[in-house]
């Protein structure tokens, strides 16, 4: 972002165009997914480290678009480095991956797409060790907070960015897009490119904390 997060201004009436918004980029994906070739990586490589970001969660009254600067003043990307954005309204990717592994979703709308929320939720009780968070892409607060309370998202945090920035970053080819990440910020193993079954999903979740464990282990030998 270019400027930090601030609370809400007198509401523009851009509200309608959203949808119009959502669709259009719901529809960029799709159109990407089918271009993609065999050897292009959708999502973030198994090895390499997740880019940065900040977003302001959809339980809160913060506003402002993604912050992903490395570094300060890093022209359009954001004025603060993205790490440093830290409070109690702030999803912050490096705050989750520094207190240990983490499941992120990446979605577009309200419909189909977050469907994966339900077994997050599910799983975030079972693995108490794994941040598990979400960020909508061109979401608003409101919808977004109707769908946190339909979805009974009490253990999954939820942003929202505004302007659809990390779907470049993050390398978007679906909906949902859900990665895994070893602490450090390190991804553990390939996007999932569609919504999983409870099952696949529990079973890549398990895999990322044995890999987690086994990091510490090598690290403390």
């Amino acid at each position: 972002m270019t400027t930090p997060f601030t609370n809400p201004q007198p509401r523009r009436p851009y509200g309608r165009y959203l949808g119009v918004l959502a669709v259009a980029i719901v529809v960029v994906v799709a159109i990407n997914s089918t271009l993609r070739g065999s050897n292009e990586v959708a999502g973030i490589a198994p090895g390499h480290k997740v880019p940065p970001f900040a977003v302001p969660l959809v339980q809160g009254t913060l506003t402002g678009a993604a912050d992903v600067a490395t570094h300060a003043d890093d022209g359009t990307a954001g004025k603060v480095p993205a790490c440093a954005e830290r409070g109690s309204q702030i999803l912050n990717i490096c705050e989750l991956y520094e207190h240990g592994p983490v499941v992120l979703a990446l979605f577009v709308d309200a419909g189909s797409c977050p469907r994966v929320l339900d077994d997050m939720q599910a799983l975030s009780m079972r693995f108490p060790e794994v941040g598990f968070a979400a960020v909508a892409l061109k979401g608003e607060r409101g919808p977004l907070l109707e769908l946190m309370r339909a979805h009974g998202l009490t253990r999954v945090r939820l942003g929202f960015d505004e302007e659809g920035t990390l779907a470049g970053l993050y390398k978007l080819a679906t909906c949902p897009q859900v990665s895994f990440v070893l602490p450090g910020g390190v991804v553990q193993s390939p996007a999932l490119l569609s919504t999983p079954s409870r099952a696949t999903l529990r079973a890549r979740v398990a895999a990322l904390v044995v890999a987690a464990r086994a990091r510490d282990h090598a690290r403390d030998a």
